[in-house]
């Protein structure tokens, strides 16, 4: 898929959305990325994932033994990962605000894990995400995510790949806009804070 493929999607779905938003961040921007409504459509959710997975190095995905999200934004992307891949899908859940495997999921000790974000901002959940991989004896090799969102600065600790990067400016609490301050917050992120 193009990158204007791409965001066509995100537009014919209604998942690019513009007001003022509070990222799961904390930051505060003009645009919000809704990847559960580009991800609503099953034969959307199949197309995009197998063009992110053609967006790995073959090589990294030789690797690959198990591909692992965190809820609640990345489950669908990464389980249609999984598929694209053929490999299991599993996913990280925070009940009492740290990443962990639950449901009965485990990882194989030393397990090549893929990690699947739909939108990496900062990349603090990613890097939260990747730690518990490590906690639960698995090893992250790689991150993907349908849109990267941090101006190429989310620094994760291991390789990155984007299937496209969206450069929507973000602002720390203080530093809002007028414009865009005199618009009313919206929280749509799953993180609490």
């Amino acid at each position: 898929m193009t990158e204007e493929e791409i965001i066509h999607e995100f537009r014919a779905s209604e998942a690019l959305l513009e007001g003022h938003f509070k990222l799961s961040s904390g930051r505060h921007s003009g645009h919000y990325l809704q990847c559960a409504r580009v991800l609503m459509n099953p034969e959307r959710a199949g197309n995009l994932a197998r063009a992110l997975a053609q967006a790995i190095p073959r090589d990294v995905r030789s690797q690959i033994d198990v591909v692992v999200s965190p809820a609640m934004g990345g489950l669908i992307i990464g389980h249609e990962m999984g598929r694209a891949l053929d490999k299991d899908a599993m996913f990280l859940e925070r009940p009492e605000g740290v990443f962990e495997l639950r449901r009965g999921f485990r990882l194989e000790p030393g397990a090549k894990v893929l990690m699947v974000e739909d939108v990496v901002t900062t990349g603090l959940s990613s890097r939260e995400a990747i730690a518990a991989v490590g906690r639960e004896g698995g090893e992250v090799i790689a991150e993907c995510s349908l849109v990267d969102r941090s101006n190429g600065e989310a620094d994760l600790g291991v390789p990155f790949f984007p299937l496209i990067t969206l450069n929507f400016p973000t602002y720390a609490e203080g530093e809002v806009p007028a414009r865009l301050a005199m618009i009313p917050i919206t929280k749509p992120g799953s993180r609490k804070s």
